[in-house]
């Protein structure tokens, strides 16, 4: 998101309460979208990692948010009191962003079969998908009049990306349970998406070997020579989660210029003829 943009105002959300999790930076998509919400009206709670506190009181404070709580997902104690301050704060809620992903470093580079480990892949499942599941049945209980309920992949999951390796395997395991939690709670009103972005600048990406190649051959790559814009991912995650989005859940939404649907680029169509 360039500095100088705003986020269009208005007030598509206004009255809606939510939690966003994931907010670490200016540069993360959680911050993008929760942005997004905040200039349509949301009310917000942020859910980040323990010791971020000095990165998102700032930020949250910009924007008008007062509830913050550190979590750690793979502890069920934290779960709990995160999730009690909300309800605190709030009652019930209306939104539930899930940005919450990680692998060790020695899992996203290099050879997957080679350097994949039974603790480096356990540990990016119940971080990355796990939490998801996790997220949905506590956020579910605090929607008794229905909501919508977002999640962040990327297309690692549907095509072996190099380096992506064991986050690119979670990432698929996270659109299934996404498909399996619109499912289980449709009847309640609660829909459950996806957000799938292309490559962007953020701390996640620089994580990456070759994460910078990734974005200039993404770019070169879309149908609209461009990599995703955090103006972009944030509109799709408004839609999702407003009223607009009100008949859409367990599906899968690329953002990405149109890298996901292309065939052959330009050259290697040419090198080939």
């Amino acid at each position: 998101m360039a500095d100088d943009y705003q986020m269009p105002k208005g007030e598509l959300m206004r009255g809606k309460r939510g939690i966003v999790t994931g907010v670490a930076n200016h540069q993360s998509i959680a911050w993008g979208i929760a942005s997004q919400l905040a200039a349509q009206g949301a009310e917000m709670a942020f859910l980040h990692l323990p010791g971020m506190e000095r990165r998102v009181q700032p930020l949250a404070e910009s924007i008008g948010v007062k509830v913050l709580a550190p979590v750690d997902v793979t502890d069920d104690a934290s779960m709990d009191a995160g999730f009690a301050a909300v309800e605190k704060a709030f009652g019930t809620i209306d939104f539930f962003v899930h940005s919450i992903a990680f692998a060790p470093r020695d899992q996203i580079g290099g050879s997957f079969v080679e350097n994949v480990s039974r603790a480096g892949f356990l540990q990016a499942m119940d971080i990355s998908v796990y939490s998801f599941a996790d997220c949905c049945r506590r956020a579910s209980r605090l929607m008794p009049n229905g909501g919508s309920i977002i999640t962040l992949s990327f297309m690692g999951s549907e095509r072996a990306f190099p380096n992506y390796n064991t986050m690119g395997v979670a990432k698929a395991g996270l659109e299934a349970a996404v498909r399996y939690a619109a499912r289980d709670l449709g009847p309640a009103g609660i829909r459950v998406n996806t957000v799938s972005p292309g490559a962007m600048r953020t701390l996640s990406l620089a994580g990456i070997q070759g994460g910078r190649a990734m974005l200039a051959k993404g770019r070169a790559l879309s149908a609209m020579k461009d990599n995703a814009s955090m103006e972009g991912v944030a509109g799709t995650a408004l839609w999702l989660l407003s009223d607009l989005g009100s008949s859409t859940t367990g599906e899968l939404i690329h953002v990405d210029a149109g890298f996901h649907m292309m065939g052959f680029g330009e050259d290697e169509d040419e090198a080939g003829a």
